[in-house]
């Protein structure tokens, strides 16, 4: 998978199982210890690589993804590009952390960007719990803020770019995939509950997620029509990989971190003698990864005491 071209489903089917074989060989000599089973697919965003810190020292495994057939490299600052075999909390449950995924905007294709998720269902994995930064567009939104996924909308999804397009690989899941359910229902209320009997108090809501492929921030227009198709955030990732998570069976938790507030008012008038900047509220990648970093620990703490329960 050197290039950015679609594979046919028996050339992708044969790229998932020599990953999967390349995995499992190299947690054999885990057996026994736990990690060579994981029950839990951790997937990091932009700034939240620091999840990984949750898992205990030992045993633990790291793979870059150079090191696995069919993974391709983040290019993205933030994404460190590994997966990590280890366990969480006191339960020990044996989890893979994604330390950074793909993305469409990087150039790859959806069979690439989903492809972990994938290859972590050939290993067993039944849960998937996928974080991101994304941009506030609920004007309650402020950054530092979390929001439960309990619902997307796949805009590029509308104009054929589609993680589920061509032929349907029926080891995985049906043809046509509902997802009226996307959004594990229990597993967002243990999430809550968690985050209350931690005593967390930074704002959590509860919101839809609206995909956009990037990797140019909303203008404001943009930002005034998610508004209007009931998008409350906004960012580049996620949607594909739960798709297909649910196309394989697996159940979902999803987070967005809430780090800039989407600028949706109009443009000054170009009559207007002294605007406002126009460069005011203007997102950045560095805002976000300053956002993320200063939320990471509430985030950590939650998903610890939530995994230990799965």
């Amino acid at each position: 998978m050197s290039t950015h071209k679609e594979l046919s489903s028996e050339d992708y089917l044969s790229l998932i199982n020599a990953a999967t074989t390349a995995l499992s060989e190299k947690l054999l000599s885990y057996a026994g210890h736990g990690i060579d089973k994981p029950r839990v697919l951790i997937i990091c965003g932009s700034g939240l690589g620091g999840i990984a810190d949750i898992l205990h020292s030992e045993p633990s495994l790291e793979v870059s993804y150079g090191e696995i057939p069919g993974f391709q490299q983040s290019t993205v600052p933030g994404h460190a590009g590994k997966l990590i075999f280890g366990l969480i909390g006191e339960k020990k449950v044996p989890v893979v952390c994604m330390v950074g995924r793909l993305h469409f905007y990087e150039g790859y294709t959806f069979q690439q960007t989903t492809f972990p998720v994938r290859v972590s269902k050939k290993l067993g994995v039944e849960t998937v719990v996928v974080t991101n930064a994304a941009g506030g567009v609920n004007s309650e939104y402020k950054p530092g803020d979390l929001m439960i996924i309990n619902d997307h909308i796949n805009f590029p999804g509308f104009a054929g770019h589609h993680p589920l397009r061509g032929p349907n690989l029926a080891e995985f899941g049906p043809r046509f995939q509902p997802l009226s359910d996307a959004y594990s229902h229990s597993l967002r209320n243990l999430f809550f509950k968690k985050a209350k009997e931690l005593g967390v108090t930074r704002s959590i809501y509860e919101g839809t997620y609206l995909f956009a492929a990037g990797p140019t921030f909303e203008s404001r227009a943009e930002v005034r029509m998610v508004r209007i198709l009931g998008g409350d955030a906004v960012g580049m990732s996620t949607v594909p990989e739960v798709i297909v998570a649910r196309h394989c069976g697996m159940e979902v938790l999803a987070l967005s971190l809430i780090t800039n507030a989407g600028v949706g008012e109009k443009p000054p008038s170009a009559f207007e003698e002294n605007p406002r900047p126009l460069d005011d509220g203007m997102a950045s990648h560095d805002e976000v990864l300053e956002s993320a970093n200063e939320a990471s620990k509430d985030v950590q703490k939650i998903f610890a005491a939530t995994i230990n329960e799965l």
